[in-house]
């Protein structure tokens, strides 16, 4: 039997995934993109730049933050 804490938690986790996956989706349209990476210094298509604006990174060095983050 799930009990109301742990109903409780899965609502927040809910919300919480909602909220970011909306930031990653929204983001600050205003947020200036990097020309280069910030980890390796390579050039960051400018079609990554439009679709995340204020990103830093490359593909593949975000790709690696995530890696490590998990």
């Amino acid at each position: 039997m799930v009990d109301l804490v742990d109903m409780a938690n899965e609502v927040a986790e809910l919300r919480l995934n909602e909220a970011l996956e909306r930031q990653r989706r929204e983001g600050n349209v205003s947020a200036v993109s990097a020309e280069f990476c910030e980890d390796c210094d390579d050039a960051i298509p400018e079609p990554r730049r439009l679709a995340l604006p204020g990103v830093q990174t490359c593909v593949e060095c975000q790709g690696l933050r995530e890696v490590r983050r998990a």
